[in-house]
């Protein structure tokens, strides 16, 4: 799927985590994909009053702070497994009954909330996920809540489910699909790795960003479930395709950055590295 002005803005920005990009690089890269330099610098003025992006005294853009929630949990992809802890049959519950339902920003900034951290439906006003989130309910309960979750909304440890609960609760996730869609990444990616050396430059460049953009969508959204409910070796195998194919891919786009005047990191820091806040690219996630 092409981006849009918007998207691909928002991922170009992600991509060098927090340093600020000149415009006519964000220019030249809409070109790349055939989106015209009007597109981009309507979609920059859109973005900017959104607060997702902010301009600095020199004209350069980067991610706004009040995106930067959003932004530490779609770069935390690379560090899947460090986030995870052993799974001792316990869940974290959000009730949501007492959070407003007239403001439609509010419920769209809640449900991100909950599908990024993996929670599913299990009763009316009632999520669930397991507890096996590094931090236990503290740590969700933080990152829910700069997220966009809303104070009042309850985080709290289930320590015990009865039985056809529990069964019901392992059933909100469909673990062959996870399984089936973590096999049919990797393999995109290696097909496509094979080939980017072989391909011009502007092409080599759309393919790595597109299809990297999608498998960074899917591990931003995927639910980080324990065994037995997914195959955790999978998951893993997944992540470290997509380093080496993130390697691949800033390798492709580091000579035109480096023409244009953007930062070109070879590999990309984390969102420790930034020191930016644990909570998409922002806009393909959003």
């Amino acid at each position: 799927m092409q981006p849009t002005a918007k998207s691909l803005i928002i991922d170009l920005l992600s991509s060098v985590r927090g340093q600020p990009m000149p415009v006519r690089a964000l220019v030249a890269a809409g070109a790349v994909f055939g989106i015209s330099a009007e597109s981009i610098r309507v979609a920059l003025v859109r973005l900017c009053r959104r607060d997702t992006i902010a301009r600095n005294e020199r004209g350069q853009y980067s991610i706004a702070p009040a995106a930067q929630p959003v932004q530490a949990h779609v770069t935390a992809w690379m560090h899947t497994e460090e986030r995870l802890v052993p799974w001792r049959g316990a869940w974290i519950g959000v009730h949501t009954a007492g959070l407003a339902r007239a403001d439609r920003a509010s419920a769209r900034r809640r449900e991100r909330a909950l599908q990024f951290l993996g929670f599913r439906r299990l009763a009316p006003h009632l999520f669930v996920r397991p507890d096996n989130l590094k931090g236990g309910v503290v740590a969700v309960r933080s990152e829910l809540l700069g997220l966009g979750l809303g104070p009042a909304a309850l985080v709290y440890a289930i320590a015990q489910l009865d039985p056809a609960t529990e069964k019901r609760a392992r059933a909100l996730w469909d673990g062959d699909a996870l399984r089936c869609a973590y096999r049919a990444a990797c393999a995109a990616l290696a097909r496509s790795a094979d080939g980017l050396a072989g391909m011009a430059a502007p092409d080599a460049m759309v393919e790595s960003f597109v299809l990297g953009g999608q498998v960074i969508r899917q591990l931003a959204l995927d639910p980080l479930l324990p065994e037995p409910i997914v195959p955790a070796a999978e998951r893993a195998a997944l992540v470290e395709a997509m380093r080496d194919y993130d390697r691949r891919g800033r390798e492709c786009w580091r000579p035109f950055m480096k023409t244009q005047g953007a930062p070109h990191l070879r590999t990309p820091r984390t969102a420790v590295d930034a020191r930016w806040p644990q909570r998409a690219g922002m806009e393909r996630v959003a």
